[in-house]
């Protein structure tokens, strides 16, 4: 894979890479989190996965959803492995957090470990047709997969901007449904924000 700037989101790196980083744990990056994860069913005491944690925001609100469980994160960028065990230290220290380095094509992970996996905002640097099999590999059967996505692959301007950022594809609803079919999910849930392009899909194991 070629090299990719500091501080782009596919992988961030350096101080740009933690600046940008910093500024995906709020904002508009908030306000989507929050609205896909309330189409997300969570137990108080589920074991969760977030892949492509980034700065660690969304670790931290899956914690609060589930007080008794525990919650993983995997990012590409050791940046944002970084970012992320410092964001959640208390939770890490406490035991019902860690945070590795890996890829969403070749998880770290063992068979069939999590209640629920998150994908906010990262499926656009996947490999679908590795990724989404190993997140059902992962997964419980049952379990919940979340992907989250503030594009749609449906606006031209958007399509158009995602062509000008190295190794960014935007994907249709209805193509990421079709891959998560293929690689054995259950489409439980397609929701659409159509006039924001925001989107969020949760599939079953």
């Amino acid at each position: 894979m070629p090299d990719v700037p500091l501080g782009h989101p596919e992988k961030p790196q350096g101080a740009d890479g933690f600046k940008l980083l910093d500024r995906m744990n709020g904002g508009h990056h908030e306000e989507l989190a929050l609205w896909g994860l309330s189409f997300l069913t969570v137990t108080e005491s589920d074991t969760i996965l977030d892949i492509g944690c980034g700065g660690g925001a969304n670790i931290k609100r899956l914690l609060e959803l589930a007080p008794r469980g525990h919650v993983s994160g995997v990012d590409y960028s050791p940046v944002s492995v970084q970012a992320s065990t410092d964001f959640n230290r208390e939770a890490i220290d406490a035991g019902r957090c860690d945070v590795r380095e890996g890829n969403s094509s070749d998880l770290p992970l063992p068979d069939a470990s999590f209640d629920v996996v998150t994908a906010f905002e990262t499926t656009y640097y996947w490999d679908l047709p590795t990724a989404f099999p190993e997140v059902k590999r992962v997964l419980k059967p049952g379990g919940r997969f979340l992907v989250c996505n503030e594009d749609d692959g449906c606006d031209p301007e958007a399509l158009e901007l995602a062509k000008k950022i190295p190794g960014m594809t935007m994907h249709t609803p209805e193509f990421l449904e079709e891959a998560l079919v293929e690689a054995g999910f259950t489409i439980a849930a397609s929701e659409r924000v159509r006039e924001k392009g925001h989107l969020a899909i949760i599939a079953q194991a």
